[in-house]
């Protein structure tokens, strides 16, 4: 236990453990240390320091406007679709089930995420990226097709990419200098956007945590939950309520090695391959450095509404799990010596998925292409939003009607995706569009 969740974490993803027998007993210690209570420090893995110099922020171009409002992907859009619904299939489904019970994802998931540039198209050339216009739309897909496979370790792969682009979107010349390469090389930072809070009637534009101007900069107080992989996060983005005449939300970076910050496990009812937990800002004293673009409200809204939009893509690919696999369920499972899709409950519920999911899918791309040219797109986010929590969780709950007693057992991934949907809902932060 002195060495921390982290080590044992780092420890259970050894090859090592496979030659001396030891799998099974290390993966049920870090099992146990995730749920029975863990305090520890900060990760601090890597120092982030400049490694080149910008005479001013690399920003991303506003796609160009289009005529025409169409859902059908460009060719790159495709081969990207098509690479990381494999990656999904291959990578996250088979370990899905192993996650949710070990409350961990697999231990290189990052390294192999990495592998397909996830996080390096969305950087500017400036820095080291292969970004040259923002790509919200490219974004929701990736997203929808990660969360096909599972949405737990697809929040897992997605967490630093948030961090990445709220830094390209706000950061500036300096925070992007030291913090962006990092993301660019196949050992991409495990990070994570916490923005979410433990408290009652939450309101993601008001948190309960507190900076504090000092003459050197900061001080930050508080707590956010659920937030992924905290144990082997190495950077964050932190909301606080930004205190003064001129306060409000702001965002501030937080190196996890920083003194007073620790973090704690946090298990919940669904994600539990992200292995979400808490982090605990007590004292931590920031640089004026840290925050970013200038604690401006503009700067936070954006960031909101682009996690609100990636969380609707995160519920449309679920979603599209749970109908692909109710139907070929429903079509051969027999009762009174026919399959139960001939019953008109059965094939309508099944219709009626298939009906809200392509109306969720439609105004989250709508608002994902309106976000990405630069036009207004409050509303159409608001709209996919409140789709994705009230849909989303209805069809995960259909998917666990229709599979009747299956629904309730593990043996069927159906109820996981029903627990992960839920979230849905109620979370803010964590990935962007």
């Amino acid at each position: 236990m002195g060495f921390g969740l982290a080590a044992l974490n780092r420890l259970a993803g050894s090859p090592l453990l496979d030659r001396a027998g030891l799998r099974k007993p290390v993966e049920r210690i870090v099992a146990t240390a995730t749920r029975g209570g863990f305090k520890a420090a900060g990760a601090a893995q890597r120092a982030f320091t400049a490694t080149t110099r910008l005479r001013k922020p690399a920003r991303l171009a506003p796609a160009p406007e289009a005529g025409l409002f169409d859902l059908t992907p460009d060719d790159e859009q495709q081969m990207i679709v098509e690479t990381v619904t494999e990656f999904a299939a291959e990578q996250l489904r088979p370990a899905a089930a192993e996650a949710d019970t070990t409350l961990a994802p697999p231990g290189d998931l990052l390294t192999r995420a990495a592998e397909l540039g996830l996080t390096v198209v969305g950087i500017p050339e400036e820095v080291g990226g292969v970004g040259t216009e923002r790509s919200a739309v490219t974004n929701v897909l990736v997203a929808e097709a990660l969360a096909h496979g599972d949405l737990g370790l697809a929040v897992a792969v997605l967490a630093p990419s948030a961090v990445s682009s709220v830094l390209v979107r706000h950061g500036d010349a300096h925070q992007q200098a030291t913090y962006l390469p990092a993301f660019t090389g196949d050992d991409v930072p495990a990070a994570a956007l916490a923005l979410q809070e433990r408290t009652p009637l939450f309101d993601v534009f008001s948190p309960k945590t507190t900076a504090r101007r000092t003459p050197g900069g900061y001080r930050l107080d508080g707590v956010k939950n659920l937030v992924p992989r905290v144990a082997q996060a190495e950077l964050f983005i932190v909301s606080a309520t930004l205190e003064g005449p001129q306060g409000g939300p702001a965002l501030f970076v937080v190196e996890s090695g920083t003194d007073g910050v620790s973090v704690e496990p946090e298990p919940a009812m669904g994600l539990r391959g992200a292995a979400t937990g808490r982090l605990v800002l007590d004292g931590v004293s920031l640089p004026a450095s840290a925050l970013i673009g200038g604690g401006k409200r503009e700067a936070f809204t954006d960031v909101v509404r682009s996690s609100r939009l990636a969380w609707a893509a995160l519920a449309c690919g679920t979603a599209k799990a749970v109908l692909d696999y109710v139907v070929p369920y429903v079509n051969e499972r027999e009762a009174f010596g026919e399959p139960v899709s001939h019953r008109q409950g059965v094939a309508f519920q099944v219709a009626d998925i298939g009906i809200e999911l392509e109306g969720l899918r439609l105004v989250t791309l709508r608002a994902a292409s309106r976000m990405e040219q630069g036009r207004s797109h409050a509303r159409e986010v608001a709209l996919a939003r409140t789709l994705a929590a009230e849909k989303g969780m209805w069809i995960g709950n259909a998917g666990v009607q229709l599979l009747g007693g299956h629904g309730f057992i593990k043996e069927h991934p159906v109820e996981r995706w029903y627990r992960d949907l839920r979230a849905v809902g109620v979370m803010e932060g964590v990935v962007t569009a």
